[in-house]
């Protein structure tokens, strides 16, 4: 059986058809959307207000103080920082580095109920956002970018829980605290985290849901200060602080990015106590 023969130009719209659909089949995936993100980390249970069963972690601070490094991040343009109650307690001079051997002074501000402390300055930075009034759950990150032994660093932890802080000595009170664990650290820095006291505990978000207080080497615990004491600390103020709506989010994978840039802003800087 023999078949007509088809007339070239039909043969060629084919052919023009046929490219025509191969082209737009092109574009269509070249304008598909992104694949969809990771899954997120599965969380924990909810971590609940502080109660009178939480555990608790003592902590000796001597009488005599001495000149102290730490950190402290910007809350108002303003200039009002947070830092750590310890950092600045019998300070007479306090200044924030804000360059090679510059520093500008700094008027402090404890509340003596918990371990948060504001700084004053003349003028400032931009404000890190809050999120004091977040739910917070077992297993969350957090991020504390800051200055461990006196240089630039950060670390990254996962939430445990609560427990509660009980000082003794000088200032002697007890508070509820957040439980991290420890769980990455700039590359290189081995040992004691001192130095990152006061620096700010962010979420995924970037947003600050506490300051860190303390560490325990051993253990692979980060403390930080529970999001109420610090909310009470800021109304104590009588001011009201909102700060900027969005952050840059925070991963694993680009937090010690993220801290160089609030260093690098002075939205975190290093706190000196010159003398006592």
């Amino acid at each position: 059986m023999h078949f007509p023969r088809l007339p070239d130009w039909l043969v060629y719209s084919a052919i023009v058809l046929a490219l025509l659909f191969a082209a737009l089949g092109r574009g269509e995936r070249a304008d598909a959307p992104p694949p969809p993100p990771a899954v997120a980390e599965p969380l924990g249970e909810a971590v609940g207000p502080a109660s009178p069963f939480d555990p608790s972690v003592v902590v000796d601070v001597p009488n005599e103080t001495g000149p102290a490094t730490g950190t402290a991040f910007s809350i108002a343009r303003s200039g009002v920082w947070l830092t750590a109650r310890h950092v600045v307690e019998g300070c007479s001079r306090t200044a924030l580095v804000v360059g090679d051997g510059v520093g500008v002074a700094a008027q402090v501000r404890i509340d003596p109920r918990g371990e948060a402390a504001m700084l004053f300055t003349e003028g400032g930075a931009d404000a890190l956002p809050l999120a004091l009034g977040e739910p917070l759950r077992r297993g969350q990150r957090a991020y504390h970018p800051g200055f461990p032994q006196g240089e630039p660093g950060e670390a990254t932890s996962r939430l445990l829980g609560r427990e509660t802080l009980v000082v003794r000595g000088r200032g002697a009170r007890s508070e509820p605290v957040l439980v991290w664990a420890e769980a990455g650290r700039t590359e290189g820095l081995e040992g004691t985290l001192g130095g990152l006291s006061g620096a700010p505990a962010l979420d995924a978000q970037g947003r600050v849901i506490g300051v860190t207080i303390a560490e325990s080497p051993r253990r692979g615990r980060i403390y930080t200060t529970a999001p109420e004491v610090v909310t009470a600390t800021l109304a104590a103020s009588g001011r009201r602080f909102a700060g900027p709506a969005e952050a840059e989010p925070l991963t694993p994978q680009n937090y010690f990015y993220v801290a160089d840039d609030l260093r690098r802003g002075l939205r975190v800087a290093q706190v000196v106590c010159l003398a006592t």
